[in-house]
């Protein structure tokens, strides 16, 4: 990022941050008026990307003046959406319906559509025409401006529209509401050059453009001095980290640097693209003493015939001695993947060879996914589409080899003592704690609540499959 670009972006922070106090003047004289605040909902779909930025969504509403609650009956609502899939589209056309009936009973509802889809003119179309009681939409690119965007909703009276086809912008320093106090997710960069041709993310999230590494490390550093202790970094491909960056810098270079962050002691990274995990990468993994032994390293299929059709540029056997490399290295290393099954062409023959993958690859756990066309990618036009009838039997074959996968996987933990960063009171039992382990399996135990957000030593009793019952040692 050059210093014009830079300036660019501390111009508009200043901006926002004017807005924001503008705005936050306003709704205080309102509430002395009314005797009450107003209140906001965000509903969010789709990826981490996603919750982190509705985390940036709330933070700006609380700075200016609302209060969060767990219900769409709220003065303001925002449909922060995703559209990796067309169900993700019906899903929001059916909070919308619900919105409308709301916005019927208070007029004064403001009701917001942000993220993903709305980068889709198709679908931004069918709100203007459909649903011209929403207030404001705005896309992937601007989260930034949504306090500007909010006032000239009010001072105009009328349904706002700010989508950006792409951006170089970059402005993170505005606030930010964490659901959790001790761990935290950091974007690291934005969008994807992939275009892998089942996939829609490209077109609607843009070009690859990565953070400067002082900004990341900046914001990280904050963090551990806000008394976070686990971080995740967050990007479409984050192997493809600081490419074009004026001065270009790896991911593994990066990591290094993050590394070095006192107060920090867990780094979490995704998503992984096979095809851009260096050597490097795996070297700083092996020697790091903060770098969580899980990766997500997405298969798609393990037919080279098919991941060349999908745009994926690796081959069964590169991705087969990434594997290998990776486990040699790290033996450690909880492997999980992403699987499409039923894509455009796939015969009997390929469908095996992502059995074989599966098979020796090993993974702790697998994302299977029934392909379902996505209108405006390459593979919705692709011919020999798989009959639904095949590709469900082919989905259940698959599935129960990765059960019978992870299970031989579980379990290597029972009976020892890990670190276990507690998170929250266990949803079904309150007199258990639940935590997670570097390899990202949870761990269920009694204790204090106390200790929720600190790292405790368990003694792993039982493997349970996808967790473990445990033991807290003494302190």
């Amino acid at each position: 990022m050059d210093k014009r670009t830079t300036n660019i972006n501390e111009l508009e922070t200043i901006k926002q941050q004017k807005i924001i106090e503008e705005l936050k003047e306003l709704y205080k004289a309102e509430e002395e008026r009314k005797g009450k605040k107003k209140t906001y909902h965000i509903v969010t779909f789709g990826c981490q990307m996603n919750s982190r930025d509705s985390e940036k969504i709330s933070g700006i509403l609380k700075q200016i003046g609302y209060v969060e609650t767990d219900t769409e009956e709220a003065d303001f609502v925002l449909y922060n959406t995703c559209t990796v899939r067309e169900n993700a589209n019906n899903k929001v056309y059916g909070h919308l319906g619900f919105a409308k009936k709301l916005k019927e009973k208070n007029p004064d509802m403001l009701i917001a559509l942000c993220g993903c889809m709305m980068q889709e003119p198709e679908a931004v179309e069918n709100i203007k025409k459909r649903y011209r009681f929403v207030d404001i939409i705005f896309g992937t690119h601007n989260i930034f401006k949504l306090a500007e965007l909010l006032q000239t909703r009010l001072l105009s009276n009328r349904m706002v529209i700010d989508l950006w086809k792409d951006t170089d912008m970059i402005v993170e320093d505005l606030p930010s509401d964490r659901k959790f106090s001790f761990k935290a997710g950091v974007n690291i960069m934005y969008g994807c050059n992939n275009f892998c041709s089942y996939c829609i993310v490209p077109y609607v999230r843009g070009r690859e453009r990565s953070r400067s590494p002082e900004d990341i490390i900046a914001e990280i550093k904050a963090l551990a001095a806000d008394g976070v202790v686990e971080i995740m970094l967050l990007g479409q491909n984050v192997n493809s980290y600081g490419k074009n960056l004026t001065n270009p810098i790896s991911f593994a270079q990066l990591l290094k640097e993050v590394e070095k962050i006192d107060g920090i002691e867990r780094i979490r990274f995704m998503t992984s693209h096979p095809k851009d995990l260096s050597q490097e990468l795996i070297d700083v993994m092996k020697d790091s003493t903060k770098i969580c032994r899980h990766l997500h390293l997405p298969l798609q299929s393990g037919s080279t015939r098919l991941l060349k059709i999908m745009n994926r540029r690796y081959t069964k056997e590169s991705y087969l001695d990434l594997v290998e490399r990776i486990r040699t290295a790290i033996p450690d290393i909880s492997l999980t993947t992403d699987i499409i099954v039923g894509f455009p062409g796939e015969t009997e023959e390929d469908f095996k060879e992502t059995m074989d993958v599966v098979s020796k690859a090993g993974y702790e756990s697998a994302f299977t996914f029934l392909y379902s066309k996505r209108t405006g990618t390459p593979a919705a036009a692709m011919e020999n589409q798989v009959e639904e009838t095949v590709a469900k039997e082919r989905f259940d074959r698959l599935l129960k080899l990765v059960q019978e996968c992870s299970a031989k996987a579980a379990g290597r933990e029972e009976h020892t003592i890990q670190k276990v960063l507690v998170e929250e009171v266990n949803t079904q039992d309150s007199t258990l704690l639940t935590g997670r382990l570097s390899n990202n399996l949870l761990v269920h135990f009694k204790g204090e609540e106390s200790l929720i957000g600190t790292i405790a030593e368990v003694y792993l009793e039982e493997s349970k499959g996808f967790y473990y019952m445990g033991r807290l040692q003494e302190q």
